[in-house]
């Protein structure tokens, strides 16, 4: 994917949203975190990346001249557009969440198929190769600007796009996934 968001298209994205730039950089953060839970509330599993994505063909489109009179409406009408490709290529690929799996994450109180359960991930862990597994460890780490920093760092050490690296994440989760489900129907 190609990222377009350099020092001049920021700065022009930037004054789409105030004239002032500290109070425009927090408009633009709020209007992120406000996109990633759009995201989140539609079952995306990679939202900072669907959110970072608007940002940069917004900002393309700056830079080719197109005029945004409203930068909020229009970034909304990006993301539903994202948001329908992710969906519509994201059905040719997924595997869904078996019933019986998701039955057993759902019971709080049934410790016994918790138990089980983490016996299989953890089996299905050691199944993997080593470097796989480190990936796929490190990449489910942390919560919010904490993951995202991690993900980007994770990203440069493997030498791959941020999009590659979840795309290779997202492989490595649905053959984990499998064998759980395969380890539970034992």
């Amino acid at each position: 994917m190609n990222r377009s968001l350099t020092g001049d298209s920021l700065r022009k994205l930037l004054d789409c949203f105030d004239a002032d730039h500290d109070r425009a950089g927090e408009k633009y953060e709020e209007l992120r975190r406000a996109l990633i839970r759009f995201y989140n509330g539609r079952g995306i599993f990679f939202a900072e990346e669907c959110a970072d994505e608007v940002f940069d063909r917004v900002s393309r489109r700056l830079l080719e001249g197109v005029e945004i009179k409203n930068i909020y409406s229009y970034c909304y009408e990006v993301a539903r557009l994202i948001l329908l490709e992710k969906l519509k290529s994201h059905d040719k690929k997924r595997v869904p969440l078996e019933p019986e799996m998701r039955s057993m994450i759902n019971h709080e109180d049934d410790s016994t198929e918790k138990e089980r359960m983490l016996q299989c991930l953890d089996r299905c862990l050691q199944q993997l190769p080593p470097e796989s597994r480190s990936l796929i460890i490190e990449y489910y780490q942390d919560y919010k600007r904490d993951r995202i920093d991690r993900r980007k760092a994770l990203a440069r050490r493997l030498g791959l796009r941020r999009d590659a690296l979840a795309n290779r994440a997202q492989r490595l989760r649905e053959k984990l996934e499998q064998c759980i489900l395969d380890c539970l129907k034992k």
